[in-house]
């Protein structure tokens, strides 16, 4: 089982952590990582979007000129989609992009994006986040300390408004729960900053 170090908010070691090989220590699936991420950004999109058509536009019920003898093309209605205010041609409609992803593959990729930070040497452990107040200079000198200073997901065991709203002043940091995060913001950080809580939650669900 790998060993990582424990850090405290001002940066220094404060103890050791030994993390479950089933949860941290598999070998990256990268076609499941890739489903997985294909599936959650598809889930993102609304599918609102939507343009008229040449039999939804209004007007255009009478023929522009004659068929012949003018010297113009032919047309039958100004709502063409040549026409200004004319219908559009083959323009988006609504329609849902969802993708589903069985539990097992979800389980596994999960798992992979996990032991991939580990792999790289991206998640940092901290024995706990403490705050109780709205400062948000706390979390830039705590991440300043991490030396984790690009794009940031702080991983809580329990809900934090003053972490939240704190973190949420500074680009690049996102915060989440153990139970709400998702392969898709595990890959796309630099640093995966998460508290020893969090790491045994996490390893109480995916270890089984």
């Amino acid at each position: 089982m790998a060993k990582l170090n424990v850090y405290n908010m001002a940066g220094e070691v404060v103890s050791e952590f030994e993390l479950n090989d089933a949860v941290f220590g598999i070998t990256p699936n990268e076609a499941v990582l890739h489903e997985a991420v294909v599936t959650y950004l598809a889930n993102q999109r609304q599918g609102t979007q939507s343009t008229k058509t040449r039999a939804e536009v209004s007007g255009g019920g009478k023929k522009p000129w004659r068929q012949k003898g003018t010297g113009h093309a032919r047309q039958g209605s100004t709502r063409a989609p040549q026409w200004y205010h004319g219908g559009v041609a083959l323009g988006p409609k609504p329609r849902d992009y969802s993708k589903s992803m069985n539990r097992k593959a979800h389980k596994l990729a999960m798992l992979s994006a996990l032991s991939a930070k580990v792999q790289s040497k991206e998640l940092i452990l901290v024995d706990s986040i403490n705050m109780d107040s709205y400062k948000t200079k706390t979390v830039v000198n705590m991440l300043n300390a991490l030396d984790a200073n690009k794009k940031v997901l702080l991983v809580m065991p329990e809900k934090n408004e003053f972490l939240i709203k704190s973190a949420s002043n500074i680009a690049g940091v996102r915060t989440a729960l153990c139970n709400t995060i998702n392969v898709y913001d595990i890959l796309n950080c630099d640093k995966f900053v998460m508290t020893v809580d969090a790491a045994k939650k996490i390893e109480e669900v995916y270890a089984q």
